[in-house]
């Protein structure tokens, strides 16, 4: 493993961010059960992996649950930590979700429980709260600081504007500032290099892209991607954000991460995120796995090095989508 620096906080991570959406204590479709979760994330560790992701909505909370009783058996000094806040814990509470005061307050209590931790090492908001003013939610986080409930914070998916906005109250009323970005982009979702990535390359934010993979189809031919127990689910429901990926040129930029993976003798998985890495806007792509032949093939990805032309070959074919991933 190769490992990195978070943004501007001098944090170092590995370059891998393991996505643990999937994890939980029982098996359903392509979700994992306790025990794949627990050797997912045990394998995880060993193989070099610092930087953990996941989020109060994952699973209901079984996912910060059993992420808890894994990194208990481990050395909490080595480990950095994610969670976020914004979806609803309780479709019937409705202070059990957003970005209030309220909100943050019971919810990172409750992640904090569940994980068995007294401070989260990154506290990121899952989404904008079109309900909540950006300043109450900053001041918010800003006391979770100086509590030591959290080290650092960050964003999810959002407009640049709305960014740019939440930087500029921070540094208006001295209030902890986002220190990551964690935005919906990969070699068939580019529209972040329009706004977000110039924004977070001049402000020293740090890129943690969420479906690095494009929801898995990256991973296998594009006529190949209902293959699976996941592309099959995805492809029923018509998923909107599959629907973009193959617009904009994307059956191209697939069929060509799939000759080029060929060429490197690797697998389209490890090509892509291989493209991740070899970009400089990218700090660490969070990477989900079902199973560990994934998750070692993964790390494997790091050792690749893609010349100037392969990631010029791969990204030409890309034309325009519409925005996905902010709600």
């Amino acid at each position: 493993m190769e490992y990195t620096t978070l943004g501007s906080t001098g944090v170092s991570v590995s370059q891998l961010c393991l996505g643990t959406m999937n994890l939980g204590w029982e098996a359903e479709g392509w979700r994992a059960g306790e025990d794949t979760s627990k050797e997912i994330l045990e394998r995880a560790i060993d193989l070099g992996i610092t930087f953990i992701d996941t989020a109060n909505v994952y699973r209901d909370g079984d996912s910060e649950e059993v992420i808890g009783e894994v990194i208990s058996e481990y050395d909490r000094d080595e480990l950095v930590l994610a969670s976020k806040v914004y979806g609803s814990m309780d479709d019937d509470n409705p202070n059990a979700q957003g970005l209030s005061r309220k909100a943050i307050e019971q919810e990172l209590s409750n992640s904090l429980d569940r994980l068995g931790v007294d401070t989260l090492d990154l506290y990121q908001i899952h989404r904008w709260d079109y309900d909540t003013p950006i300043e109450e939610t900053l001041r918010t986080l800003d006391d979770a600081v100086r509590r030591e409930q959290v080290r650092y914070i960050g964003a999810s998916s959002m407009y640049a504007y709305q960014f740019s906005d939440a930087l500029h109250e921070s540094g208006r009323h001295n209030l902890e500032r986002f220190a990551t970005m964690q935005n919906h982009y990969n070699p068939v979702y580019r529209e972040e290099e329009r706004e977000m990535l110039p924004l977070c390359d001049r402000e020293g934010i740090g890129v943690i892209p969420w479906s690095p993979l494009a929801r898995g189809y990256l991973t296998r031919p594009h006529e190949e991607f209902g293959a699976t127990t996941r592309g099959k689910e995805e492809s029923e429901t018509r998923d909107e954000r599959h629907g973009h990926y193959r617009d904009g040129g994307g059956r191209e930029i697939n069929r060509r991460i799939e000759e080029l993976a060929d060429e490197y003798d690797v697998t389209m998985a490890q090509l892509t995120i291989a493209w991740h890495l070899n970009n400089d806007s990218v700090t660490a792509p969070i990477i989900g796995a079902s199973s560990i032949d994934h998750l070692e093939a993964a790390v494997e990805a790091v050792d690749i090095s893609l010349s100037e032309s392969d990631m010029n070959y791969i990204e030409e074919p890309y034309e325009p989508v519409p925005i996905v991933g902010h709600e």
